[in-house]
């Protein structure tokens, strides 16, 4: 599965999931601009890639800081392949305990952020009448979880505008795929295999006896951004390993 040629954006590459996902892509040839809050977290896929990534300092919040990374991929690399809206965060608690400011923060980054990527790639990938983007849910998103509220609400919302998006731009040579890991070795999966009394409610739903890999999730998403997944679209692909509800 080769993407040499080929351009990608991911947000939050600079670690956890999103790294992974990066240096996938890297590893098959394609360029990455890294779109993320945080260079100095980047520096060793930056290292990695060399002249073959360009970090662009990015607040998925913002729609307009989101079509500066997009346009990037553009005047650095000269266009814009593969998207994947990855960024994402946490706000753990009790549904009636939560804030409604920590409510916000979730549903601006894991939602807003996402809406934000493909409202600014479909432009410039239907120039080209090219295009995959993929998008982050998660094994949560129906797999309801206590004081996990608004990570399972926005990530299913996730798969909803995912599905939505499909539709609308497959006839422009675009597809639109969602990835929904289980449990990996990194970023907030790393946070719950250290939780010992959160590991052991998830360890016995784990068919496969173990956590995910990081590189077994940027494998699926290399196949999503290439050729040959040209007619999966707007599939929602659990990456988990043998989960149980």
């Amino acid at each position: 599965m080769s993407l040499t040629g080929r351009t990608a954006v991911v947000t939050g590459a600079n670690r956890g999931l999103g790294e992974s996902i990066a240096e996938a892509l890297l590893a098959r040839g394609a360029r990455v601009v890294c779109a993320a809050r945080d260079e100095a977290a980047a520096e060793p896929l930056l290292a990695l890639g060399g002249d073959r990534v360009h970090f662009h300092k990015t607040d998925v919040r913002d729609p307009d800081s989101v079509e500066r990374a997009m346009a990037s991929a553009v005047g650095r690399f000269g266009a814009l392949d593969i998207v994947v809206a990855n960024a994402a965060v946490n706000a753990p608690g009790p549904v009636a305990a939560m804030s409604p400011e920590a409510w916000a923060e979730a549903v601006t980054i894991n939602l807003s952020g996402t809406f934000h990527c493909l409202r600014a790639a479909v432009p410039l990938m239907r120039e080209r009448g090219w295009g995959r983007i993929i998008t982050l849910s998660s094994a949560l998103s129906t797999r309801p979880m206590p004081g996990a509220g608004a990570y399972c609400a926005t990530k299913a919302a996730v798969e909803a505008l995912t599905r939505v998006t499909a539709l609308e731009v497959a006839a422009d040579g675009i597809t639109v795929n969602c990835l929904a890991p289980g449990v990996v070795d990194r970023g907030m999966g790393r946070a719950l295999a250290a939780n010992e009394r959160l590991w052991g409610q998830f360890l016995p739903k784990l068919a496969s006896g173990r956590a995910g890999r990081g590189e077994e999730i940027g494998a699926v998403a290399a196949f999503l951004a290439g050729e040959e997944s040209s007619y999966v679209n707007g599939a929602v692909i659990e990456v988990d390993g043998g989960m149980g509800h």
